[in-house]
């Protein structure tokens, strides 16, 4: 269906079949489907907002009032993609069994707990411990794009799944801004000490992840239909007219092949959707998926793209203090705050770029080609970065910013082909190649945690990674053969 700005507020039309929104009301958040993408984005954002809040304050402030050392800075980068690893595993087959509503706002109000306990941290070690405990907010990713894949169409998934992710992922960008910004605030108008003012600052994030968990538990859908239980209720019942009993009889060859062929279609049509409703994961069904070369086909680029920002975003603003020391701490944290804020549009044109590809072409090839030409480009911009070591800052920035806009377009353009992919099991898809750009993220950080200051070569040794594995990816098929539904 072709673009109007109209269709940015009205009322989606609904496939009849799988009830799923053939387009995004983004200013609509009375409509159902409105409402379930405001709060798919909203919530991942606040949740990256208050999973990164430390960097932007650990480059300087933290780390001088507990002297925490380079390694400690380092390993509590590593806990912190750790913690997120392993709830990210588990909140996959939590969706598929509770659906990702539940999920969401558990991930939400369990990070906001440690998150009010940062205050409370002494030593380096606790540092560690609770940014390990803070990792359970970027969880909240893998419920994120479930909810939004499950409310809507093929024509827009990669288009939603982008937005919610790449709005949400902007969060990374705007806590550069936000924990600076409140520090400053506590010390120059309130008089606090550094030493107080930033264990303060940690009750702004508690209080907005606790009100948008709170927003998404009791404003929330699970689903178009319904409750979770009501997922199945796909399809609008096929039901033979009545006719008398000379009707076939005096229906035409032709008539009869016409009826006989529609009849076929819609059957297809219902067998097709009820093969992409998520079911209760089975431990053989799980492992089957996990060890599926489409499966791998998505992590390991993810792995890549969204591990190599994570390990970036962490160091960033260490990374420009190093090579530009007249910043500071907050003109270096604003500078690198530009690097997540891109997310906003260039993680959505991923995703759109691949609805695009999909709609001339009709092949999930095409998008798969996408993603390969995003994740090759991203290394070849961290390539560039790490061997210039720019002390020129807008040479610098400007690699900066090339890197973010084909790095956030390969993550979008990934989570595009993922509801493609196994949709009865969209949930532990999901969980299993999100918990995979953790997992890049954690690699890539020991990479930083062992070259130290030297940023430049951990940033090109990413980069060699991601055109290697990229490449090594391109020739598998990207959804299996003989699959129901996704295609």
């Amino acid at each position: 269906m072709p673009f109007a700005v109209s269709q940015l507020w009205a009322a989606p039309e609904i496939n009849p079949i799988n009830k799923k929104a053939r387009s995004i009301p983004v200013l609509n958040p009375v409509d159902k489907y409105g409402r379930t993408f405001f709060f798919s984005w909203l919530g991942f954002m606040i949740a990256f907002l208050s999973w990164y809040a430390f960097p932007p304050l650990l480059t300087l402030t933290i780390k001088k009032d507990l002297h925490m050392s380079q390694n400690e800075y380092a390993n509590s980068n590593i806990m912190s993609l750790t913690g997120t690893l392993v709830i990210r595993l588990i909140a996959g087959p939590l969706c598929d069994r509770f659906g990702p509503r539940l999920v969401f706002a558990g991930c939400l109000l369990a990070g906001a707990i440690p998150t009010a306990l940062a205050g409370l941290v002494k030593t380096p070690t606790g540092i560690i411990v609770l940014r390990f405990f803070i990792g359970v907010l970027g969880a909240s990713f893998v419920p994120c794009q479930v909810w939004s894949t499950a409310f809507f169409d093929k024509n827009v998934v990669g288009t939603a799944n982008g937005l919610a992710g790449g709005w949400g992922n902007a969060g990374g960008g705007i806590t550069y801004f936000v924990m600076p910004a409140i520090f400053d605030s506590l010390v120059r108008n309130q008089h606090l000490t550094a030493h107080v003012a930033w264990r303060v600052s940690f009750i702004v994030p508690f209080i907005i992840i606790t009100a948008v968990g709170l927003a998404i538990l009791f404003l929330g859908e699970d689903t178009p239909t319904g409750s979770w239980a009501t997922r199945h209720h796909v399809g609008d019942p096929i039901t033979a007219p009545t006719s008398s009993t000379n009707s076939v009889k005096d229906s035409s060859p032709l008539e009869k092949s016409e009826k006989d062929t529609e009849a076929n279609t819609s059957v297809s049509l219902v067998d097709t959707a009820e093969g992409e409703v998520i079911v209760a994961p089975t431990l053989k069904e799980g492992l089957s998926v996990f060890f599926s070369l489409q499966t791998l086909a998505l992590a390991a680029p993810y792995a890549c793209s969204f591990g190599g920002e994570l390990a970036i975003n962490s160091i960033l603003g260490a990374y420009y203090v190093k090579n530009f020391p007249k910043l500071g701490q907050t003109g270096a944290g604003r500078w690198a705050a530009m690097f997540g804020l891109l997310n906003v549009v260039f993680r959505p044109l991923g995703g759109v770029v691949s609805d695009l590809i999909f709609k001339y072409t009709g092949s999930i090839w095409g998008k798969k080609g996408w993603l390969v030409f995003c994740g090759v480009v991203t290394g070849c911009f961290e390539v560039a970065i790490g061997l210039t070591n720019s002390h020129q800052e807008k040479t610098m920035f400007g690699l900066i910013a090339g890197l973010a806009v084909f790095m956030d377009a390969s993550n979008g353009a990934n989570f595009a082909v993922v509801p493609h992919v196994h949709p009865f099991a969209n949930g532990i898809l999901s969980g299993i190649v999100g918990a995979a750009g953790n997992l890049g993220g954690i690699i890539f950080a020991i990479v930083f945690r062992y070259n130290g200051v030297h940023y430049g070569k951990a940033i090109w040794i990413t980069g060699a990674c991601s055109i290697g594995v990229n490449v090594a990816c391109s020739w598998i098929r990207p959804v299996p053969k003989g699959q129901i539904g996704g295609q």
